[in-house]
């Protein structure tokens, strides 16, 4: 989808593969603990698939296509949506406006690993920590900023960029999918995060038992967004942050 930050970016970047080996080294390589990985979800209905993913699931990193109906139910729910400033240590969830253009693999894997119940495994010391304690204070601009200037996060998404099974498209090529994170707040509400738009959104509280994967998370988040478009699953791609057995 488009995004007028992003459209006047002069950085793009190829995209990533929403690829369970890709994400997971590129998680560890910026500081999340190897006990942490992802894994593949090969269905949200069907039980003996989902029985599949291991439980609880701290995070959703969603795969979808570009389509006319994703694009009018933004522009609906975007016309009522006052853009998000909150920043510090108070701040319901840290969220990350994207400036670069098809980075949203890296904003999504972002999102997954500095939210909720995943941000406490963060190595002391990583990348990712420092990258976290550098944003935590800044406003959604300066955070950007903060992301665009970063080396380190150029340098390793470059290397994961390469890797994956399928070929990857040349930079600026057209891409017709995006990414959406789906995590659990401080607030024990689900959250979908998205950098391209004005803020995060929250969809509505969970339970203390009920992780991402639970039929409430999955109605109102992935499904939601696969039934308003009357499409099969195998259209979309869906992997989960799980602990290692």
């Amino acid at each position: 989808m488009s995004d007028p930050h992003v459209q006047a970016s002069k950085k793009r970047w190829v995209p990533l593969e929403n690829n369970p080996e890709v994400m997971t080294k590129l998680a560890h390589t910026l500081g999340l603990s190897p006990n942490l990985i992802f894994q593949d979800v090969y269905s949200l209905t069907e039980p003996s698939l989902l029985a599949m993913v291991k439980r609880p699931c701290l995070a959703i990193l969603f795969l979808a296509p570009t389509t006319e109906i994703s694009t009018q139910a933004l522009e609906k729910e975007e016309a009522t949506q006052a853009e998000y400033e909150a920043c510090g240590a108070d701040e319901p969830v840290m969220w990350f406006r994207q400036t670069i253009g098809d980075a949203c693999g890296l904003i999504g894997l972002l999102h997954c690993m500095t939210n909720g119940v995943v941000a406490s495994h963060i190595i002391p010391g990583s990348d990712l920590d420092k990258l976290v304690k550098d944003a935590t204070s800044l406003k959604p601009k300066e955070r950007a900023e903060l992301l665009y200037n970063s080396n380190i996060l150029e340098t390793v998404h470059k290397e994961a960029a390469q890797t994956g099974d399928s070929r990857p498209p040349a930079v600026g090529d057209p891409v017709d999918y995006y990414f959406t994170a789906f995590i659990k707040g401080k607030n024990g509400h689900l959250w979908e995060m998205e950098g391209w738009r004005k803020g995060p959104l929250d969809r509505g509280g969970l339970g203390d038992d009920e992780d991402l994967m639970s039929k409430k998370a999955l109605n109102l988040g992935p499904l939601r967004i696969i039934n308003s478009e009357k499409a099969s699953e195998g259209r979309f791609s869906i992997i989960a942050l799980v602990e290692q057995e």
